[in-house]
């Protein structure tokens, strides 16, 4: 009589060949390489890091070079002034680099500001020679937001040199930072939305603003704390 034989699938291994089988499958896992951790992404650069070192460089300068804005009859000839090349922080958080034409009896006075100014990371829109502007024109200057400093002119309406005109006063982010006359005529002339100082838009200038302190803490007197005119941009050491 035929007796039916178990099917392979279910006939019992001995125990010692499942021990085996099982150590087997744990070395081969243990020999598998490790998945890697992907690699933590590098953080994103922003605005807030520090912008490379500081620089201010000192050059003179010529009548040819002051353009528009030196002729003869100023109170300063231009053996007296100084293009005094400069680190800035730009409206876009980076680093530039710009020209204030100063008398030479301020230049450290303008760097050591100039530097501290970079370290609070104050920002300047543009800062060049008013000579880049048809005429030496203080107006188109000013609409261009141009921080600037030396230029030969009179102060509008007194009869009398301007501190700007002996190297010694700087206009700062101008167009957001507007002058404002005895009669509220303002300067420059397209300036009226930032007559509201409450506002708080970049490079524009408080009482008590750090920005105003390096000058202030220096001995310059800053416009915006005169009553009439009233004159935000303008910092001045006589």
């Amino acid at each position: 009589m035929r007796t039916r034989r178990d099917s392979p699938f279910t006939r019992r291994r001995p125990i010692g060949v499942l021990v085996a089988m099982i150590a087997i499958s744990l070395a081969l896992v243990q020999c598998a390489p490790a998945e890697r951790p992907p690699a933590p992404a590098e953080p994103p650069r922003t605005s807030a890091e520090p912008p490379p070192q500081f620089t201010a460089t000192v050059h003179p300068v010529t009548a040819e070079e002051l353009g528009a804005s030196w002729h003869p009859g100023c109170p300063v000839e231009p053996g007296e002034l100084r293009r005094v090349e400069l680190g800035h922080v730009g409206f876009d958080g980076q680093p530039h680099l710009g020209d204030l034409v100063v008398n030479q009896d301020r230049v450290p006075q303008v760097i050591a500001v100039f530097e501290q100014l970079y370290r609070i990371r104050y920002p300047i829109e543009k800062m060049r020679t008013v000579d880049h502007y048809p005429g030496a024109a203080d107006e188109l200057s000013m609409r261009d937001n141009n921080t600037s400093a030396f230029n030969c002119r009179d102060i509008p309406g007194r009869g009398r040199w301007s501190y700007h005109a002996y190297g010694r006063a700087i206009d700062v982010n101008p167009l957001i930072n507007p002058y404002i006359d005895d009669t509220g005529a303002i300067q420059p002339m397209t300036a009226a939305r930032y007559l509201d100082r409450k506002r708080n838009d970049p490079g524009m200038l408080h009482e008590g603003d750090p920005a105003v302190r390096a000058f202030t803490d220096r001995g310059w007197q800053w416009g915006g704390r005169w009553t009439s005119p009233i004159d935000y941009q303008h910092f001045e050491l006589p």
